[in-house]
């Protein structure tokens, strides 16, 4: 490329071709100053013919590199101001580029070398116009591929924060820094890294959707990696460690033990409950732990904080002894139990049955809540394995000691019904005494299918006590005793063969009940429901029925409304049959004794004419 020619040399370019051209009779020519025309030189006139002209552009365009508008190439930076970058291409004049399109790279100063985008060879007044910023897109998508390619680390200025992350610029191109693409260490202030410029490397190009994912964490990974490795060949378990909290989570602490991290899992931060780990350390804390196990394949490391402090159960009073009374507080419930905390580190369990003399079966929430202070009674004791059972119930007194004299056999009593069976219904007398009313003991006269249709849960029922059990702690109770048994009086009041009024209350395929007089419910074949008319009772039919058959034992009742005309209409059937026979009788004796005469008085006129 040929150099820029200055002004001077131009100027005698042109004064030595004038004076090749000049009549060689005025070569050297006195002329005064006042013999020149200023009017004609002040006039736009072209003193060149156009060959001539067409030679000098050629000359001078030798000299100036060749471009064309919409191309990228090279230049070199030549001044900057405040706000501008002038920028040297090799052409007639140089571009000027705004600063903002180098904000990426802080470290720029004249001599280095950037690439531009020629927009106009020349505007209104002149000047080349220049773009960085476009020169960047146009080649940062082959950069950037070259990146990820070469695994080069690049420059990128950090815009804004976005969900998840970072904007980055990169060649002009706006990248994804994911959050935990920042550094090895949690960020908490994402804030702090907007309009900072730094190092990332390319790790993941989605040519479809022109995104770009940058990482800086990934520069210093393989360092520390390295020094992972150094770290973890130098441990060993039961190693004591100075470590930094490095993150907290709900199931544990990580720690950085300088270039690796360890875990601290909740139940290793103390020998009493940890609710969340932030209730024992804080971030950035120093903290000596203790090595407990670590893999070196996967690079883990269990950590341990409680380990450095004395098991609390080693330090339990050695006096303390079964039957004893401890006092705690509540730290877990379960449905089983409760976790009694007698001091931190050494728990007590109450078992749900241990809670109440009460055998109905209930969950611990019912009887405790988190954080209840108790006191409870020692019922095993185990100081090698570390576990101790408790109860509460055994500091009050157990109601079935004193159960035959509070509870004795045809006492009455008002109980709480408190669950039902197909067979009968549960009541509590009081809190642990329990009985059972069998369904056959609800009612002398009402057949109960279901304890349901009798009563309700939660209601008081009366009740007589009939039986106890005192080794299965359960008492026999019935209700209906509380009145005398009316089937000494049904057996003379339904006898056999008499009739009563009742109303069809139930209508089965094969059986039906009916309600018969006093409240006492009879049972009726479905069959003998037909009326005298042949057509079939339906509900609620008041009938007339006969008693069939009758069960003191069983009471049970067996009525008929068939029955009821079947034996009137065999009565009158009778009656009927026997009337005809009699006057059949009559007429053939009286026929026969008329036919005789008849036969005798012709047989008497035949002999007569003999």
């Amino acid at each position: 490329m040929s150099e820029i020619l200055n002004e001077q040399e131009l100027e005698q370019v042109l004064v030595q071709d004038e004076i090749a051209t000049e009549p060689k009779d005025k070569k050297h020519s006195n002329a005064s100053s006042l013999d020149f025309d200023w009017g004609a030189a002040s006039k736009k006139s072209d003193s060149y013919d156009a060959q001539k002209r067409t030679q000098l552009e050629k000359v001078y365009g030798d000299t100036l590199s060749t471009i064309q508008e919409r191309e990228v190439i090279d230049g070199t930076v030549i001044a900057m101001t405040p706000r501008e970058v002038v920028v040297n291409i090799g052409y007639k004049s140089e571009g000027v580029v705004s600063l903002n399109e180098f904000r990426y790279n802080p470290d720029l100063k004249i001599g280095d070398t950037v690439e531009v985008y020629i927009e106009s060879q020349e505007d209104r007044s002149g000047q080349l116009l220049l773009s960085h910023k476009r020169a960047r897109t146009l080649r940062s998508w082959e950069r950037v591929n070259a990146s990820l390619e070469a695994d080069e680390i690049i420059k990128g200025f950090i815009k804004c924060r976005t969900k998840g992350g970072m904007i980055v610029d990169v060649f002009g191109i706006e990248a994804f820094l994911p959050g935990s693409q920042i550094d090895v260490k949690p960020i908490r202030d994402y804030d702090a890294y907007v309009g900072k410029t730094m190092e990332f490397k390319v790790v993941k190009i989605n040519q479809e959707f022109k995104n770009v994912v940058v990482s800086h964490k990934a520069l210093i990974e393989a360092e520390l990696e390295e020094q992972k490795k150094k770290i973890i060949e130098q441990l060993e378990k039961g190693q004591v460690l100075e470590g930094v909290v490095k993150n907290i989570t709900t199931y544990g602490v990580f720690i950085d033990l300088g270039g690796v991290d360890g875990l601290i899992h909740i139940t290793d931060l103390s020998w009493g409950r940890v609710n969340h780990p932030e209730e024992v350390v804080k971030l950035d804390e120093k903290l000596n732990v203790v090595i407990l196990d670590f893999d070196e394949d996967k690079k883990r490391i269990a950590l341990g904080l409680k380990q450095l402090q004395p098991h609390p159960w080693d330090s339990l009073n050695a006096d303390l002894a079964l039957g004893d009374t401890v006092k705690g507080k509540v730290v877990v419930l379960a449905d089983y139990g409760a976790f009694i905390e007698i001091k931190p580190g050494v728990e007590g369990l109450i078992h749900v049955s241990e809670m109440s003399w009460s055998q109905h079966l209930r969950s611990a929430q019912e009887f405790f809540k988190v954080g209840d202070e108790v006191e409870a009674q020692i019922l095993t004791l185990d100081r090698e394995e570390r576990k101790m059972s408790l109860g509460v119930k055994q500091l009050k007194d157990d109601p079935w000691e004193r159960i035959e004299s509070k509870y004795a056999v045809d006492t009455k009593h008002t109980a709480k019904v408190r669950n039902f069976t197909n067979f009968g219904i549960f009541v509590e007398m009081e809190e642990g005494v329990d009985g059972l009313i069998h369904i056959s003991d609800l009612s002398w006269t009402k057949k109960v299918k279901h304890p349901a249709e009798f009563t309700q849960i939660g209601e008081n029922i009366d009740v007589v006590v009939l039986e106890i059990d005192k080794d299965t702690r359960r008492l026999s109770l019935g209700h209906k005793q509380l009145e005398e048994n009316p089937w000494d009086v049904f057996e003379t009041l339904f006898a056999i063969g008499s009739e009563h009024e009742g109303t069809i209350i139930s209508k089965g395929e094969k059986e039906s009940i009916i309600a018969l007089p006093y409240g006492v419910e009879g049972i009726c074949m479905t069959s003998h429901l037909v009326k005298e008319d042949g057509t079939e009772a339906s509900d609620d039919d008041k009938l007339t029925f006969v008693v069939i058959d009758f069960s003191k034992e069983a009471k049970k009742i067996m009525v008929s409304h068939l029955r009821t005309y079947k034996e009137k209409t065999k009565k009158r059937a009778t009656t009927t049959s026997s009337k005809s026979t009699n006057q059949e009788m009559e007429r053939t004796t009286l026929g026969d004794i008329s036919d005789l005469a008849e036969l005798k008085s012709k047989l008497e006129e035949d002999q007569k004419r003999k």
